[in-house]
Formats: structure tokens, sequence, C-alpha cells
């Protein structure tokens, strides 16, 4: 994999894994329609997603930093219990992370073989698209409620949607966002469960992976992978940035722009295959 392969991957990071368009379905779409032959077991590949994942995590982490201080000072002052708003948000977070959590690791290799097929990636584009179209009905028929609101029942379904994000095509931010706002939350509060939800499953997944590094031999380009994790890292404390402000302005419609964008990226991939 070549240096501007690896940037170019690392700007799709940081960019769709907050922007409710589908990292992993950008990802596949790109590498197939430019032709780039990246072997899974190049020595290469395994350390690069995880760099990417952990520059992601990174910069939602700091982005987060006072939300994350805050749900933890809740969490020392009640002992672990859901006791305080903040510690309760805390357990909210582990409860959504689960469903996601268990259906990677029971289904590992058979999702993964998804992952290099532009059909499929595509097909659940133009999907995800439908999604956000429709939560942006449900944000019109439901009340809002802030996350102080949150319950256990409501965290879980917004963490089973999230599950849907390991199908290529399915946006992690779009389904739990939608699923957030029909629970009747509004786009803001929505779209700021989404983002620390982001910070456990995706950080689990690089810790899951990191071990694996040490079995890899051969020569590995630690320097452009470095640049590619911090050019992750960069463009999704951006992506952050700007979504938060975003939503926090939109009080109708907010995804609307997302899911015609799907609709018509998947739409083009699959004239492109077929064509």
């Amino acid at each position: 994999m070549g240096l501007w392969q690896m940037l170019v991957l690392a700007v799709i990071q940081g960019v769709t894994e907050l922007f409710p368009i589908s990292s992993l379905g950008h990802s596949v779409l790109v590498r197939t329609m430019l032709s780039w032959h990246i072997p899974k077991t190049s020595p290469d590949f395994l350390p690069f997603l995880v760099v990417l994942h952990v520059g992601t995590a990174t910069a939602l982490l700091i982005y987060f930093w006072r939300d994350w201080k805050d749900i933890f000072s809740g969490l020392w002052k009640a002992r672990g219990r859901a006791s305080n708003p903040q510690a309760r948000l805390f357990w909210w977070l582990v409860v959504a992370s689960i469903p996601a959590g268990l259906i990677g690791v029971l289904f590992e290799k058979k999702i993964k073989v998804l992952f290099a097929n532009l059909l499929v990636a595509a097909a659940f584009l133009m999907v995800n698209g439908v999604v956000l179209l429709i939560g942006d009905r449900l944000k019109k028929r439901r009340s809002e409620h802030t996350l102080l609101q949150m319950t256990w029942g409501k965290a879980l379904i917004v963490g089973a949607a999230q599950a849907l994000a390991l199908i290529p095509g399915m946006s992690r931010s779009g389904v739990t966002v939608v699923a957030g706002l029909g629970q009747g939350f509004d786009y803001a509060a929505s779209a700021r469960f989404s983002f620390l939800m982001a910070t456990p499953i995706i950080g689990a997944a690089a810790l899951l992976e990191i071990p694996k590094l040490f079995l890899i031999k051969g020569h590995v380009h630690l320097e452009a992978m470095f640049l590619s994790g911090l050019v992750a890292g960069t463009f999704a404390y951006l992506s952050a940035w700007v979504l938060m402000r975003y939503f926090n302005k939109q009080e109708v419609e907010a995804l609307r722009p997302f899911g015609y964008y799907c609709l018509a990226a998947g739409a083009s991939a699959l004239l492109w295959y077929f064509l």
C-alpha cells in the first residue's frame, strides 16, 4: 500500500466515521472503483486499520473530554452505582455497546466476507440513505428529550441499531442518530450519545487487534502509519466539530442531505459496476 493510498483512506475514515454516510462502505467503494488491490494478508493491512481506528477514537476522546470528565467524576462519586445522572450515562453507554460487541465477536468471519463486496456496500449505502430520510420523519413525530431522560431500554435500542453498522454501507453514526430520534431525542442529543458511544466501541475494537501487531512478521511502514493515524484523527475531530454545530442549529430535516447523498452514491456505484 502506497503512502498516498494510506492518506486517502485515512481521510475517508476520519470524515465518514462520524458523518452518517458509512466509513466502511466508502472504503469498499473507493478501493474497488479505483482498482486498489490491497490484500488483507499484507503485513501492513492490519496495523494500518488499527492505527486509523486508534486515531479516530483518540480524536473523539479529546473532543468530548469534558463529557468524559463529568461522566467519570459522577461515576466516582456514585462509587460505581447508577445513582446520579452522569454515572447512569456511563452505564447507558456500556449497555449500548453490548449488542455490536457481541455480534462482532460471534459473527466476525461471516461479516468480514462482506468487506470487499462492492454490490453489498453500494446496496446498503442506499438503504442507509432511506434510513436517514425516515429519521427526519421520526423527528417530526416525537417529543424531544435530553440525554438525562435516557433509559436502559432506550440505550439498548440505540445499541442494537449500532450493530447494523457492521454491514458495509450502513453508517454507525447514522443508524444510532436515527434510533435516538425514534426514542424521542432531538438531533443534538442523539448525535452526542452516538459520538460518545463511538469512543468505547472503536477503542475496544482497536485494543482487540493491537496484540496481533506483535505477531506480524516483516517490514511495516511505521512512519506512514503514524501519519495516517494522525490524519484520520484530525479529520475525525473536525468532523465532530462541524456536525455538533450543525445538529445544534438544525431543528428539522437535518439528515435529509446525507440521505440523498447516500442514495446517489450507492446508485452511482451500482451503475459503475453494471455498466
